[in-house]
């Protein structure tokens, strides 16, 4: 079995905090997920996470005019320059401090940055393609200027259309407009009058008017116009016109929201739109400067922390920490563009589907949601349970989902329907903490920590069949056998047992072993299973034999960091030396571990050797990240980061404190600590070439099909872009894809590829090397996904399957992944034709029950001749010198 696993995508967070962004062209928003930045694309429905993670939260992030570099900065200040259409991290550079304002020149040339009371004006780093010569900078990082005059933290930087001169918004109640390069006659200026913190500030399109908005609600607006003396008259005022110039306050408007405080404000220079989120969720789309309201919509039960506004201004992109809620609103047609959430609680469980298309994940918020792999959004939400969700199973015909929640209930979901149509309840109330399904969807069986035995129901009836009695102890843990003969539960009383659910008798032998057993899992042939117990061992038995086959002793594996409460190192802590999730491998060679740590292990089964450990995440925000701890955030009173320096802050909502004691797990801005790095679970996906791990951060994807962005084999300096195009174009087609393939850039690979003429698709795969067979295969099976050529992709997987037919099936196991994509890419064909043809059907039969019409020579012998057809016309020669219909002409 592969083990190169990468990392692919992060679903189950949208946004967590920092500032959210599009990119130039408007089409793509930018949001920060903790330490990683995600990419949704909201022209082709479809998400992405960039490869690149930083060491602690992102807090402010920006893109070039271009939309070539990011620039992401984290709590530390520790900053990561992206070539963002490749997605490479270039640079690393540290500010030394916390950015709390970021954001690029209108001209590229320049962007500003706000630490604390100071901004600095940094060059821009320079790309290949900024120079003639395709140049890089040796030190990337040049500093311009440094400004200082504030009094307190810069919340916002606002550029002029010219890159002249820029707006500072901040927390001392004033704005600055500062120049770029000193100029003659120009002196900084400050714009006071604002009784509270000065969150925004933005140039008119013609830089005669600054508006500045403060969080209580109040909007100036500022003009540059002489002052008026009223110990001169009219003529000296006319004299001393330059010299009485400055910056006034011409117009005051307030916004009325109920003492709703002003959060975040963004503004459109092209459309004079100004967009304004509020503390109680409330957006308000204003006009100016006549400041007239376009309109106002709640969107969010929280404050709304970020907005804003793409190149067009037609849609609005706001953000909610607290909830993690992105919202994309088109103003114009007051309709969502994107509207996600993911889980603010912690999640306890996942599935794959069947076809591997989906994931569904549970959640302590009571929340269950459906991710789409391949777009990476939420389809669904489920929110009918009353209490956390502890586990879910799918069917095995995957329309039918099975949820078990601490209300006491279990829950059967139609997911064609979406809709819950069964639910199943004990005779005394529990909560319910594990589920299993057997392989016929008949029966469901559901087990409880307040109750020794394991309850079955029928889904047919919605009745409870049988009470299964035998374990000492809380049920932890049920699987089904795949073949579904067999039913197996892991119980705190150190054993586990083997139920023969159809059969005659219930009376089993339980296996015994030495700790409590927190998870089981089934090798998909059945005959074996895999049981993780609390002192970190994962011992494999034979449910034939019921013997112990094999075993590894995980925990130094499973050992994870030190939290800043534990008073012992890492490697002498409690509570991290087990694995609760186990899963096996498509295959069954290797198993997938996870536990209360940062480490994701991967085993392999023969041997019960380590293959491959994953770190989850290296932020260190999260408690347990580190193993060791730097004493020198350890003082008298403790852990420098445990302690409470919310009354020393200058504003009343800053100083509230909204924490709750003792609390661990939930939602992180009512946690007095930080929140804990985990994984509560894993689980392989059914074609093997991807595993998903539900983390504090998110849901994770690790696969084997992310595609590179350069795969230098078999290249020599000959092998470029140009030079592909030109083979091309010398009609050398399997040269040309070849070379393609060996640059192995998707843009330029999709362009031979649809360059090449239909007649020469079968000889193009005759000749092409076997090497590049299986990138062939995967490449035009997304093809067929992603392009509406649709006979031209099935010629192209015609031809493939008729020529290399036999090479493919002697090679199934090499070749299996690729295959189950392509019969995936052909049935969604076959899905959405006859779809559409019973569409057309109802059409086809309407228009046959029409009333036929009188026959054409019939209509001509009724028409009375005219003057304009007598023949006597210009054109009329032409007309008869045609034997059928002419058409229409090219150029009208």
């Amino acid at each position: 079995m592969k083990t190169e696993f990468k990392f692919s995508n992060l679903l189950g967070t949208v946004y967590c905090r920092g500032n959210i962004l599009f990119t130039p062209d408007g089409t793509c928003l930018l949001s920060p997920v903790g330490s990683r930045v995600s990419v949704f694309d909201l022209v082709n429905d479809i998400s992405y996470t960039l490869p690149f993670a930083h060491r602690r939260n992102i807090s402010r992030i920006a893109l070039s005019p271009t939309g070539s570099l990011l620039l992401s900065i984290d709590d530390d200040g520790q900053a990561i320059l992206t070539n963002f259409p490749r997605r490479l991290a270039i640079h690393h550079f540290s500010f030394k401090y916390a950015v709390s304002a970021l954001t690029f020149s209108p001209s590229g040339r320049h962007f500003a940055v706000g630490i604390g009371r100071h901004i600095e004006v940094w060059h821009t780093p320079s790309t290949p393609d900024s120079h003639t010569d395709g140049a890089l900078d040796f030190a990337p990082f040049v500093r311009h200027r440094v400004l200082t005059g504030h009094f307190d933290v810069v919340r916002g930087i606002e550029w002029s259309s010219d890159s002249r001169f820029f707006l500072s918004a901040s927390k001392d109640l004033t704005a600055k407009i500062w120049s770029l390069d000193p100029e003659e006659g120009f002196v900084p200026t400050t714009l006071g009058g604002h009784r509270e913190a000065v969150i925004g500030a933005w140039f008119s399109e013609d830089q005669e008017t600054v508006y500045t908005i403060s969080q209580d609600g109040a909007l100036f607006q500022w003009e540059y116009a002489p002052k008026p003396s009223p110990q001169k008259g009219a003529h000296a005022l006319d004299d001393d016109v330059d010299t009485n110039m400055r910056w006034i306050i011409t117009k005051r408007n307030y916004f009325m929201q109920n003492n709703a405080k002003v959060k975040c404000a963004s503004f459109h220079m092209k459309s004079n739109l100004l967009v304004t989120g509020f503390s109680n969720g409330v957006f308000g789309l204003y006009e100016l400067p006549e400041f007239s309201m376009v309109h106002t919509l709640s969107i969010s039960q929280n404050d709304i922390d970020f907005v804003s506004i793409n190149k067009t201004g037609e849609w609005l992109a706001f953000g909610a920490a607290k909830l993690g809620q992105l919202l994309v609103w088109e103003w114009q047609s007051e309709s969502y563009v994107l509207k996600q959430q993911g889980h603010y609680d912690s999640m306890n469980s996942l599935v794959y589907s069947p076809d591997g298309q989906r994931i569904i994940t549970t959640a302590d918020d009571g929340k269950i949601k459906l991710w789409d792999t391949k777009s990476g959004f939420c389809i669904v939400t489920f929110t009918e349970h009353t209490s956390g969700v502890t586990a879910c199973e799918f069917a095995k015909r995957g329309n039918v989902l099975f949820t078990a929640s601490l209300d006491g209930s279990i829950r059967a979901w139609d997911l064609t329907r979406y809709r819950n149509f069964k639910t199943f309840t004990a005779p005394t109330r529990l909560a319910f903490s594990s589920i299993a399904v057997d392989s016929s969807g008949e029966v469901v069986c559901a087990g409880s920590l307040d109750s020794f035995d394991v309850h079955v129901w029928s889904v047919q009836t919605g009745q409870l069949l049988d009470q299964l009695t035998g374990h000492e102890g809380p049920i932890s843990t049920l699987a089904f056998a795949p073949n579904g003969g067999t039913l197996v539960s892991g119980s705190w009383d150190h054993t586990v047992r083997i139920w023969s659910i159809f059969g005659r008798t219930q009376t089993t032998e339980p296996l015994q072993l030495q700790a409590d057993v927190l998870c089981i899992a089934y090798r998909p042939d059945s005959k074996e299973i895999v049981v993780s117990t609390l002192d970190g061992q994962l011992t494999f038995w034979s449910v034939d034999e019921a013997n112990q086959e094999n075993g590894l002793n995980g925990r130094r594996d499973a050992s994870g960091g030190r939290k800043l409460t534990d008073r012992r190192t890492a490697a002498n802590a409690v509570g991290t030396k087990s694995f609760n999730t186990v899963a096996y491998s498509a295959d069954g060679t290797c198993v997938l571990a996870g536990g209360n740590s940062k480490y994701i292990c991967l085993y392999d089964v023969q041997s019960g050797t380590l293959l491959k450990k994953f770190t989850v995440s290296i932020n260190l925000s999260l408690d347990a990240t580190q193993e060791f701890l730097n004493s020198r955030n350890l003082t008298e009173a403790g852990p420098a980061e445990l302690l409470d320096d919310q009354g020393e802050g200058s504003d009343l909502e800053d100083r509230m404190d909204r924490t709750l004691p003792g609390a661990v797990r939930g939602n992180r801005l009512s946690m007095r600590g930080r929140p804990e790095i985990r994984v509560p679970a894993v689980a392989f996906s059914p074609t093997g070439r991807a595993f998903c791990a539900a983390s504090t951060e998110g849901l994770l994807i690790y696969s084997l099909d992310v595609a590179l962005q350069f795969d230098p084999f078999d290249l020599d300096i000959s092998i470029t872009p140009s030079s592909t195009l030109q083979t091309l174009a010398e009609h050398d087609y399997v040269k040309a894809i070849a070379m393609a393939f060996r640059l192995n850039e998707r843009t330029l690979i999709r362009r031979v590829y649809e360059g090449l003429p239909v007649a020469d698709i079968a000889l193009v795969v005759t000749d092409l090397p076997t090497v590049y067979l299986a990138r062939l295969i995967r490449f035009v099976a997304h093809a067929t996904e992603e392009t509406p050529h649709l006979e031209f992709n099935l010629l192209w997987i015609k031809a493939l399957l008729s020529t290399h037919g036999r090479f493919l099936k002697d090679n199934a196991g090499m070749y299996g992944a690729e295959l189950r994509t392509v019969h995936r890419a052909i049935g969604k064909i076959q899905t959405d034709l006859a779809m559409m043809a019973d569409e057309n059907l109802y059409t086809i039969d309407y228009v046959l029950s029409q009333p036929t019409v009188k026959s054409t020579e019939k209509v001509i012998a009724d028409v009375e001749p005219d003057a304009s057809f007598s023949g006597n016309s210009p054109d009329s020669d032409a007309l008869n010198e045609e034997d059928g219909w002419i058409g229409f002409a090219d150029g009208n």
